[in-house]
């Protein structure tokens, strides 16, 4: 399972997908429908938040507001109403973690994407995170 820190702008197709597939995933664990992956280190973020459903929804929401533009029909009637739940704090050495691990990953599926944001060195984060200074989050298994 992988919840991008990074803005859904940057995945390609199959990236697109796989977040929206994982997150909902994710949303099944944190609101208990599932007995698996709920100790998955990705999910800490959300589960540290004082209402986990908003803020797995609001990631959500960004995912399909990226497929929109992309005139994909991801279904967003498996999410509540869209509302503000505040933000999650990433670090930047996060962040520049999964632009790395990204760019690898479209370098290999993606090379048109990957020439697309080659010149990009520092990407933006999701819109639910907000970034401060910091080393690779302790969550994070490496690679």
């Amino acid at each position: 399972m992988r919840l991008w820190s990074l803005h859904p702008k940057y995945l390609d197709r199959a990236g697109l997908i796989a977040a929206w597939r994982e997150g909902l995933l994710a949303k099944k664990v944190l609101d208990g429908q599932t007995k698996g992956y709920t100790r998955h280190p990705q999910l800490l973020r959300f589960q540290e938040c004082s209402d986990t459903e908003l803020a797995i929804d609001e990631y959500l929401h960004v995912i399909c507001d990226e497929a929109e533009t992309r005139h994909y029909a991801f279904n967003r009637s498996k999410l509540s109403k869209r509302k503000s739940c505040g933000q999650i704090v990433i670090t930047d050495g996060q962040l520049a973690y999964e632009w790395q691990h990204l760019r690898t990953k479209l370098q290999q599926r993606a090379p048109e994407a990957y020439k697309f944001w080659l010149a990009e060195t520092v990407c933006q984060p999701h819109p639910l995170f907000t970034v401060k200074k910091g080393g690779i989050a302790p969550w994070e298994r490496l690679k």
